[in-house]
């Protein structure tokens, strides 16, 4: 099998990360357990891809690595009996392409309690433009929803607009019935394209930058936060009384800034989302959901750029550096 195989050279200090396309011929026992071996035809680069593949980022616990936190492709064999040869599935989550050999390869070995079965609706490719940050961002929209927050109380505030949760909350919002304030470093050339996928409003994330007043004029009924910091900070300070942010991540920073007064003056709730070890069931419904709302038209207006392996990791780079909007496809034979 193909793979992209990251090793480290430990001779410099701070250590690098090495990063080759390699011809490997097994799955080492230690980093790919598992009872299901998945042909992968797609997979895709996140943000945290892209700080394994640069080595920006403490995400690989053991080397080398096949990384990859998403893939998608077909049934190769099975010793489970929850999966049968043939069978179109995909696995996120659960350390791959972390702790466990990932997506960014031919095939694939992993445990059948990471594997989802693919909804009829979506294609392997089609799951790959959502991927964990698609998943990520329908388990975002499911929590606000759990809270009582209904289209009826205001426009949602969804920050790193341009990014991968970002974009598909955009559009998942959207066509629940909810209108949405993209928030956007890069709000001036990006604008068409968020409202394209279902932005009714487009600010400029610089004046959330840097941390403003405790307590901020309400604007937005709830948020969801992609970002972290200080934007994470003055975005619960200019929510609704009895609003709620879903945090999912921290691209600016993972410090928790601010004060308590929007959770003990205006009653807003913070509401922490983890993609990584969401339950089964929840995670099913997640995917199943998603195929009911995402249109094929709209799959395709996400995606920034199909590469194949490649290309992976100039790639990991210009997303590192803000260059790529939305959600680019890895094509595992490309």
């Amino acid at each position: 099998m193909k793979a992209l195989y990251l090793t480290q050279n430990t001779a410099q200090n701070p250590p690098t990360t090495l990063a080759e396309i390699k011809e490997l011929t097994d799955f080492p026992a230690d980093v790919a357990p598992g009872d299901v071996t998945i042909k992968v035809t797609h997979s895709s680069l996140n943000y945290k891809d892209a700080l394994a593949i640069t080595g920006k980022g403490p995400i690989i616990r053991n080397f080398p690595m096949v990384p990859g936190i998403d893939l998608a492709g077909e049934v190769m064999a099975s010793t489970s009996p929850k999966f049968a040869v043939g069978d179109k599935v995909l696995a996120t989550s659960y350390g791959i392409g972390e702790i466990h050999w990932g997506g960014l390869a031919t095939q694939a070995r992993v445990k059948s309690d990471w594997v989802v079965k693919i909804p009829a609706q979506f294609t392997a490719r089609q799951t790959m433009i959502l991927g964990t940050a698609g998943f990520t961002a329908m388990l975002c929209v499911m929590a606000l929803e759990k809270y009582g927050i209904t289209p009826d109380q205001g426009d949602i505030a969804v920050t790193g607009a341009a990014g991968g949760v970002g974009s598909v909350a955009i559009h998942i919002l959207q066509q629940k019935g909810f209108k949405v304030t993209a928030i956007s470093g890069r709000h001036e050339t990006e604008a068409a394209w968020l409202k394209a996928i279902g932005a009714n409003h487009v600010i400029d994330r610089g004046p959330l930058s840097k941390l403003g007043k405790p307590l901020q004029r309400e604007q937005w009924a709830a948020g969801i936060d992609t970002v972290g910091s200080h934007i994470l900070a003055n975005l619960l300070a200019a929510t609704k009384y009895r609003g709620a942010v879903a945090a999912c991540g921290l691209a600016q920073g993972g410090e928790m800034l601010g004060t308590v007064m929007p959770f003990i003056l205006r009653n807003v709730a913070l509401l922490g989302v983890d993609s990584v070890n969401t339950p089964m069931p929840i995670r099913q419904l997640a995917w199943d959901s998603l195929a009911k709302i995402m249109a094929p038209a709209i799959l395709e207006k996400l995606v920034a750029k199909e590469i194949g392996l490649t290309d992976a990791v100039a790639t990991a780079h210009d997303i590192l550096a803000g260059r790529v909007r939305g959600r680019v496809v890895v094509a595992t034979n490309g």
